[in-house]
């Protein structure tokens, strides 16, 4: 992995303020507060978890216990305020936490030069589809069909274009089925994240590739391939020879298929309510003290591989998991690819729990892992689901599972991207980075090599008989020397002995040792 000696130096001194900034952070309340500095801390902590349980309140408690919780939400960093004030101490904390912004803003700088976090999306060129049909909700995105003249673009592209009536209930799934049966090679979608799922299951189904064009609400499926969400018709170029083609994962819950994620629990209680399209805060206060204090829903458990999560509150079952190590990257899934469901869990029981939420994916009422399957129990036959957003009520148990690189996604070629995200901090690294940048400073599993996806790419398109070749050698030899011994494949140095090999180089200086002369 080349970096010039300017990237070298930049990302050596952002490594260095890293290290530097962070230090000071901790030495300038250490300096001037001395003892107190400890009281600093404990109180700032305090005011911190104060916060988190009188909102864990808000939402758990109903009318004036819920008022009193949001009036304790708001005066606890308040308190923490003026006690810094009062003492004449409020500059020394809001300098540091500015030291310490800045340590990691230039660590992740640091971090980020190395590219070794990036997971490289393979890209198939294919020719572009001869008979495209696809899907419109006109209501989707509050009108972007109309807006963007989506439709008009799409059928001078050569597609057939279908509007969904908002006055009667189209089956999407049947109507993508009959346009592949009636010849079409690619289906496309511009609607919301569930209608997207359940087109992209016939799209699997047929083996025929699936058009998404970003014109719902959220576009989260959108995003995690990259496209442009403020303008759906740029989605469109993927029908000419612009396009290429992706290999993604597929995800089911029992049946139906998801995109996105399917979630259980609170939520996908909360979704199933009927007044929560037309006021979705309220629905939600309403219905969350009951359904987090387990008075209200079914009590769930769900197994992934080894681990059980008794009685959450939510369980969230992803195409994919999503990342969890950085705010910025919440709602966002580094690959779409990598054969896995993502899985999180919330239990939490009471205030005190809900403090520990502080501590992110470690926190003891929090379950993040993957898996290929997950299945989820409940004491009840059946359970609401949130399906990509869609509230379905499912049989139980649902099992979940994920269909490996199952559904081929045409994109443009020339299309924004994800968003770059930042690796997590590693201190560790950063000691390196500061000191000399180089392989050293890369994890252990891209030292040498270089990205393994750069490898997958090269095997692929070299020809696997070289490959094979290549392993066969390497295990015939192997095999061979356990079958000899360690005697049998040392040099004959080693096996007559060093006196005994000088008397014999010394008769005849063109023995190899075996008896035989050099040629």
């Amino acid at each position: 992995m080349y970096v010039d000696e300017r990237a070298h130096a930049t990302q050596r001194w952002a490594a260095r303020i890293a290290l530097g900034a962070a230090g000071l952070s901790v030495l300038l309340p250490l300096g001037v507060a001395r003892a107190q500095s400890l009281v600093l801390v404990g109180v700032g902590l305090l005011g911190v978890a104060v916060t988190v349980a009188a909102l864990w309140w808000v939402l758990t408690r109903k009318g004036a216990a819920r008022i009193a919780a949001a009036l304790l939400a708001g005066a606890a960093p308040v308190t923490v305020i003026a006690f810094y004030a009062a003492a004449n101490l409020l500059w020394v904390v809001v300098v540091s936490l500015a030291l310490w912004g800045l340590a990691v803003w230039a660590g992740k700088f640091a971090l980020s030069s190395t590219k070794s976090h990036l997971v490289r999306v393979r890209e198939y060129r294919t020719p572009a589809p001869t008979r495209p049909f696809l899907i419109m909700n006109p209501r989707s995105g509050g009108g972007k069909v109309e807006r963007f003249g989506l439709k008009e673009k799409a059928e001078r592209l050569g597609a057939q274009v279908h509007l969904l009536d908002p006055a009667r209930h189209d089956d999407v799934v049947a109507l993508a089925r009959e346009a592949v049966e009636g010849g079409a090679d690619l289906l496309g979608v511009a609607g919301g994240d569930g209608t997207q799922a359940l087109v992209a299951a016939v799209a699997a189904e047929h083996g025929v590739p699936l058009l998404v064009i970003s014109a719902g609400t959220r576009n989260h499926f959108a995003m995690d391939l990259g496209l442009d969400r403020d303008d759906p018709a740029a989605c469109l170029d993927a029908l000419t020879d612009a396009g290429v083609e992706l290999r993604v994962d597929l995800g089911f819950a029992g049946t139906h298929p998801f995109v996105n994620n399917a979630s259980f629990g609170a939520y996908a209680a909360v979704v199933q309510s009927p007044e929560y399209r037309d006021d979705k805060v309220r629905t939600t206060l309403e219905l969350l003290p009951e359904l987090l204090t387990h008075q209200r829903g079914p009590r769930l458990v769900a197994r992934a591989q080894n681990t059980v999560i008794e009685a959450p509150q939510a369980v969230l079952v992803s195409n994919n998991p999503y990342r969890s190590d950085d705010l910025a990257g919440l709602g966002r899934r580094e690959r779409l690819d990598s054969g896995v469901l993502g899985v999180l869990g919330v239990k939490v029981e009471s205030a005190a729990e809900a403090a520990t939420l502080l501590l992110g994916p470690s926190a003891p009422g929090l379950t993040v892992l993957t898996a290929a399957e997950v299945v989820v129990q409940a004491d009840r036959t059946e359970i609401e689901v949130g399906v990509d957003g869609e509230a379905v009520v499912l049989p139980t148990p649902v099992r979940c599972r994920i269909e490996p690189r199952a559904l081929r996604v045409r994109v443009p070629a020339d299309r924004p991207g994800v968003p770059e995200t930042k690796p997590p901090m590693d201190w560790r690294r950063l000691r390196k980075l500061a000191a000399a940048v180089g392989r050293t400073a890369l994890p252990k599993n891209r030292q040498s090599w270089g990205d393994p996806q750069t490898w997958r790419d090269l095997r692929d398109r070299q020809n696997w008989d070289t490959w094979g070749e290549h392993w066969k050698a390497r295990k015939e030899w192997k095999e061979w020397k356990e079958r000899k011994g360690p005697k049998g494949w040392k040099g004959p140095k080693e096996r007559k002995g060093p006196k005994e090999w000088k008397e014999r180089k010394a008769r005849n200086p063109r023995d190899r040792g075996d008896g035989q002369d050099r040629d």
